[in-house]
């Protein structure tokens, strides 16, 4: 087992840096062009260090030193922990916690879900799970499409009524879409665990305010990273 953890923590530390980038690129406010380049010299923004800062110049751009590069390389140690007996789910997986680590930044700074990663992450994970269905049988598809389409519809429903993002549907899509693979208790356990952390971090956020004697206005939680996580809870919970 060592092996392979030491194996995954250096597949997180080799993906973080094209992760950078994405957030880098990705992480601007709604409205704004993507950040193509870096603003102070011009530098395009593909790969960065560690350090978060701009090869060119040395100007701080997207995530801050190390962040990336933990959460990638605990993320691809809990993906070979859960890894499944079909090598394309195993990479479903991957490929939604590699965009999922870009994508739980992203939201996280300036709480929006560019199409630019969810589309691809949804396009993947569904390719790699219909490769999978003549091993595992039409009943697990359906399954899996029936999942997604439930987390994914209620979460364009909250689209609709305004207390979400558009880029959250095609995430919950992809997501349930996994969970499904998993089983009904596993698909339950993720949007449960999902609501549970959103919960907590809420509550956390609210007291943390009252404790500094401010008002507690409206909290903005990111939904992204709360369905990322509680997706890969119950995925390592199963």
């Amino acid at each position: 087992m060592v092996p392979v953890v030491v194996a995954a923590v250096l597949v997180g530390l080799l993906a973080a840096a094209p992760l950078r980038g994405l957030i880098a690129r990705f992480a601007v406010p709604e409205g704004e062009s993507w950040c193509e380049a870096c603003p102070s010299c011009g530098r395009r923004v593909r790969l960065l260090p560690p350090t978060g800062r701009c090869p060119g110049c040395r100007e701080r751009l997207g995530a801050g030193p190390w962040a990336v590069e933990a959460v990638a390389a605990a993320v691809a140690v809990a993906v070979a922990y859960a890894a499944d007996r079909l090598v394309v789910v195993t990479l479903a997986m991957g490929w939604a916690a590699a965009l999922g680590v870009a994508l739980g930044f992203v939201d996280a700074r300036v709480r929006r879900l560019p199409y630019r990663l969810t589309v691809p992450l949804l396009g993947g994970v569904a390719a790699l799970l219909l490769a999978a269905v003549p091993t595992a049988g039409p009943g697990v598809a359906l399954r899996c499409l029936l999942v997604a389409l439930a987390v994914g519809g209620l979460l364009e429903l909250a689209v609709w009524l305004g207390a979400l993002g558009p880029g959250d549907s095609p995430l919950g899509l992809a997501l349930g879409g996994l969970l499904g693979w998993y089983g009904w208790s596993v698909a339950l356990g993720g949007v449960f665990a999902a609501m549970v952390l959103a919960g907590l971090w809420g509550t956390l956020r609210a007291a943390a305010a009252l404790a500094r004697r401010r008002p507690v206005r409206g909290l903005d939680l990111p939904v992204g990273p709360f369905l990322l996580l509680g997706t890969l809870t119950a995925v390592l919970a199963r």
